[in-house]
């Protein structure tokens, strides 16, 4: 039996917590006697004695309820939800505005519109389907996410943005040259432009320049009878020339003032292809070995690279002076560093001869390859990674690749069997533009210092200048140059 004296203390200690802490009083299931009416207003404002408030003055909530009743939802353009939408009140509720279901319709109907099926219907046909599916008749624009309402933005005076229109390619050359004696030889590489805008053709035994701001023809060299022009090659700098001859002698002129500074030897054979890296020269014969000269050295060539099974007949630098790409005769693309005697990367997998080389300017370690008649594909290489990225079948031989230095595209040219210069967007390689007008294969490529215009040549001896690339500021211009006013003129 328990102590009545502590049952008493206890009770009234319960008593006390209770009342003095109301917001607890439903965890409490004790029977405790009843307070008189006086003790408890006493309580009560003591507890209280803070907040207490007037009878006289209007209470206030600190919750906003709103009262869909004055809800003014013409002005947003809502309809009241119609019977059906409605029809899952429970009767307790009396069907009341202020009914969460009702609410949750509204607010539904607003956001996603009135063809978005409610949560009771989901599970519907939801049996053997795939809940994810993508449902096209639940596509909403984006505007009808708008709590207004509005089908047409231009309502609120909001102007829609203009999709950007593709940048016209002008499928013309804006200039032809007529350029006798332009040989029709794949391994050769007879045309080049300088950094002070100067193009340099090697026709015959002979090597002409052509000034693009003034149009003036002037006759660089003869080698003579005995002599031919194979390669020309502009310094990235300066008015330096080297010319690759077929007797195997790469000679270095100085085109301001149309003087051989020098003569360097080494190749047994002709030298077909010529690359500059700052005061270093490579040079790639047909003897199947690459010479890299210092002109500032007294010795004709620094080092020798020996790798290649047949012709070397292509040569480029990258654009941080590392690695020297070289393809040739036997299917082979090599990459060399400054100071490898042999190549640090090979790659096979190319069916026919490696002439179209081009490094990329936006990305380190980007590297294109185009591969001749047997093969008709650019491939795409990460020589930082050792990695083959791509490779695109284009038709026909591969026979040049220059990479724009305003945007992310390049220009193949091709010879058998379409003859044709393709405009491409890299990374997709999807075709800007397909120019024509070759009628023998297009052998030979070179870029403007402005990035923006390309000549071609071919053993058609004629010369071909479009403008393909944007400019550097105004990438997306629209501005098309057209031939028909501009007239033919004859390198000689």
């Amino acid at each position: 039996m328990a102590d009545p004296m502590i049952s008493q203390s206890t009770q009234s200690t319960l008593k006390i917590a209770a009342s003095t802490t109301p917001r607890h009083q439903h965890h409490l299931h004790l029977e405790n006697p009843t307070p008189s009416p006086s003790s408890s207003k006493h309580v009560n404002r003591l507890i209280n004695s803070n907040h207490y408030i007037s009878p006289s003055r209007p209470i206030y909530s600190d919750r906003f309820i709103p009262c869909r009743s004055s809800s003014n939802f013409a002005l947003f353009n809502i309809s009241l939800p119609q019977p059906s939408a409605t029809a899952g009140i429970s009767p307790g509720c009396g069907g009341k505005e202020d009914n969460p279901s009702a609410y949750a319709a509204l607010l539904r109907n607003a956001l996603f519109g009135p063809q978005t099926p409610d949560k009771k219907d989901w599970g519907a046909g939801a049996a053997g389907q795939n809940i994810f599916r993508y449902k096209m008749e639940t596509r909403q624009s984006l505007h009808s996410l708008s709590p207004f309402g509005f089908d047409d933005m231009s309502d609120l005076g909001v102007s829609n943005v203009a999709i950007k229109t593709p940048r016209k390619v002008s499928r013309s050359p804006y200039k032809v040259l007529d350029a006798p004696a332009l040989q029709d030889d794949f391994y050769l590489n007879l045309v080049d432009w300088s950094s002070h805008n100067v193009l340099a053709v090697g026709l015959g035994n002979c090597v002409y320049l052509w000034n693009a701001c003034s149009s003036k023809v002037t006759k660089l060299c003869d080698l003579g009878n005995d002599d031919g022009v194979c390669s020309v090659g502009w310094a990235h700098r300066g008015t330096h020339l080297a010319i690759g001859t077929s007797n195997g002698k790469v000679q270095i002129w100085d085109a301001s003032r149309c003087k051989r500074i020098r003569t360097m030897e080494g190749h047994r054979l002709r030298v077909g292809a010529l690359a500059w890296s700052s005061s270093m020269l490579s040079s790639g014969s047909r003897d199947k070995s690459i010479l890299q000269r210092d002109i500032r050295a007294r010795e004709d060539f620094v080092s020798k690279l020996s790798g290649h099974k047949s012709e070397v007949c292509g040569l480029k630098w990258s654009y941080d002076n590392r690695e020297l790409a070289s393809g040739g005769n036997d299917n082979r693309l090599f990459v060399w560093n400054q100071h490898s005697s042999q190549p640090v990367l090979k790659y096979c997998d190319h069916t026919a001869a490696v002439k179209a080389i081009a490094w990329s300017p936006h990305l380190h370690g980007l590297l294109a390859s185009g591969g001749g008649t047997a093969d008709r594909c650019i491939r795409f290489w990460n020589t930082t990674t050792n990695s083959h990225l791509s490779c695109i079948d284009t038709g026909s031989q591969v026979c040049n690749l220059v990479w724009s230095k305003n945007v992310n595209e390049l220009v193949s040219t091709h010879g058998y069997s379409q003859n044709q210069i393709i405009l491409w967007r890299y990374p997709t390689m999807s075709k800007l533009a397909t120019l024509t007008g070759h009628t023998f294969r297009v052998l030979y490529l070179a870029i403007s210092p402005d990035g923006q215009t390309i000549v071609t040549g071919a053993g058609d001896e004629t010369l071909r200048f479009w403008s393909v690339f944007p400019s550097p500021k105004s990438q997306n211009t629209d501005s098309e140059i057209g031939a028909s006013s501009l007239g033919r003129t004859t390198i000689r």
